[in-house]
């Protein structure tokens, strides 16, 4: 059968795009090879589907992605956040917006989410056909004339669309086999790495801290003792990792640093120099002139990392505040404005929400989402060499790219 857009991958980047390519008239067929499409969009935001990002301003935006986020900048001005949230406030999936813009449906479940699309789909006439791989794509002459599929089955049509996501969450079917095509088409790809993954450590007493959760520290990353990057933001403790946004932002950097010694450096109090730290401390001791050392660090110190640091900076945790030296507060803001973890490992694929890396942005129109080395593919989402922090961004890529590649697929057809 002949169809105008063919889509393989049935995630939120290749549904977007086949409604688009719908609402313009084209004939759509979406491929994935899971059971059921949009099986990712369910697991994204803990399972209630971060979908974008208030940002207003689309420089602004852009500019979260780094040097790379200019080449995003046309797709975004198409199709923008706030066009995000009116596409699925218009189809009953009523939004809100919380700490740092991020955007949630009110209802904070993703299924929400992935049944406006599915629903809207349908009544579009899209055919989306599951449990089926995509064997191969034969090209003759610079363009895709058709999919290869198991029994011998194939699809024809015009354009094509490459929406197969990346590597992250590979129990859903994101096996990298988008990279493999790229890779047969004559796409360079660079090296990917899991992203905004948990970032597991050495220090066994982290277990100790399960459960802890901070707001406002700053972590920066060291590599063979040169510093790779730093931020502030909300991070919580696990049995023997740094999960939360500001670990899982910079995992990419992390991942792209080791087997190197890298180490976290952490800032407790980043608002305070280590002047200002000790003056603090000293009229909280001053106030607190009878109690014991661990009952004293509260307004420093969580009370589960009290232990640990009293412990690390070899001080008896019963020690009255006003026996306690100079060299031994020292200690103490040393430790509150720099405290060391040595990185073991990032979690895999299997952990991560994305897949920092993928096709070389050279070799794509950004107006269009086309390939420059194949004539009617396009190619959205996750397999482009471009990613985000948390925050709803890596999403907003999936949405503005395959509309603009639905869009364009559909009037080329």
């Amino acid at each position: 059968m002949k169809y105008d857009v063919a889509i393989i991958g049935a995630g939120p980047a290749g549904l977007l795009a086949a409604i688009h390519s719908a609402e313009l008239g084209a004939r759509v067929i979406v491929i994935d090879k899971n059971k059921q499409p949009g099986i990712k969009l369910l697991m994204t935001g803990g399972g209630r589907c971060n979908i974008t990002n208030q940002i207003e301003d689309i420089r602004k935006l852009a500019e979260v992605y780094g040097a790379d986020g200019k080449f995003l900048l046309s797709a975004f001005n198409k199709f923008t956040p706030q066009n995000v949230v009116e596409f699925f406030e218009s189809r009953g999936v009523k939004t809100k917006a919380e700490a740092n813009g991020r955007v949630f449906p009110k209802s904070d479940r993703a299924q929400d989410v992935l049944s406006a699309l599915l629903n809207y789909a349908e009544k579009l006439g899209v055919e989306i056909k599951t449990l089926t791989e995509v064997r191969e794509v034969i090209v003759e002459e610079d363009k895709i004339t058709k999919l290869l599929l198991p029994n011998n089955d194939e699809v024809w049509a015009d354009n094509f669309i490459l929406a197969t996501g990346g590597r992250s969450y590979f129990k859903t079917g994101s096996t990298g086999d988008g990279y493999r095509f790229l890779k047969q088409l004559g796409h360079k790809v660079s090296d990917t790495y899991p992203a905004l993954a948990p970032i597991f450590v050495k220090e066994k007493y982290v277990a100790e801290l399960q459960g802890l959760s901070l707001k406002n520290v700053k972590v920066s990353v060291y590599s063979d003792g040169k510093k790779i990057i730093s931020k502030i933001g909300e991070m919580i403790f696990t049995k023997n990792s740094l999960s939360g946004p500001l670990p899982q932002d910079l995992s990419r950097a992390v991942a792209r640093e080791l087997p190197h010694d890298v180490t976290l450096k952490i800032d407790f109090e980043p608002d305070k120099n280590s002047v200002e730290l000790d003056e603090a401390m000293l009229s909280c001791f001053y106030e607190n002139n009878n109690k014991a050392i661990k009952n004293s660090l509260s307004k420093f110190i969580p009370p589960k990392l009290i232990p640990i640091i009293l412990r690390l900076c070899q001080i008896d945790p019963d020690k009255k505040v006003n026996l306690v030296t100079k060299e031994e507060r020292k200690a103490l803001i040393n430790l509150l404005k720099d405290f060391n973890l040595q990185i073991d490992s990032i979690g895999g694929y299997d952990y991560a929400m994305v897949t920092s890396g993928g096709v070389n942005l050279k070799e794509i129109d950004q107006k269009t989402m086309r390939s420059k080395l194949i004539n009617n593919l396009f190619i959205v989402g996750e397999l482009l060499g471009i990613d985000g922090p948390t925050g709803g961004y890596n999403l907003q890529v999936c949405w503005s790219s395959g509309y603009v590649a639905g869009e364009n697929a559909a009037e080329n057809a």
